[in-house]
């Protein structure tokens, strides 16, 4: 069973600030099951954008935990790029949450990240 995404969120910004990296919640998604974004801003200018990993690199069986992916073949990429991806993004899915973490050494703190 997958966590929900209020609680794998929590956790997630609790892991960045321990590693000591600042991390926020842009905007609260659905409680249950919201899709999660992460955007690491480096600082410079520049970001790289995470997101759910498309359902076509899973084998047979969804995994139980979170797998996530790079939303741009451009990494990093400048931070208006992210932006102009993330409005698209809440365009389609009003519930999703987004993350913001900031970390000039590009340590995204995301344990399952493919491609």
């Amino acid at each position: 069973m997958r966590l929900k995404s209020a609680i794998w969120v929590a956790a997630y910004i609790r892991r960045c600030h321990i590693e000591g990296a600042f991390a926020a919640v842009r905007r609260r998604g659905a409680e249950e099951a919201g899709t999660i974004f992460v955007k690491l801003n480096r600082l410079d200018g520049t970001a790289e954008l995470f997101g759910p990993a498309p359902q076509s690199v899973f084998d047979h069986a969804r995994p139980a935990d979170r797998l996530f992916s790079r939303c741009l073949d451009e990494q990093p990429a400048p931070e208006s790029k992210i932006e102009e991806r993330l409005a698209r993004e809440l365009r389609f899915d009003p519930d999703a949450w987004i993350l913001e973490v900031e970390d000039r050494g590009g340590r995204h703190f995301l344990d399952q990240v493919l491609a």
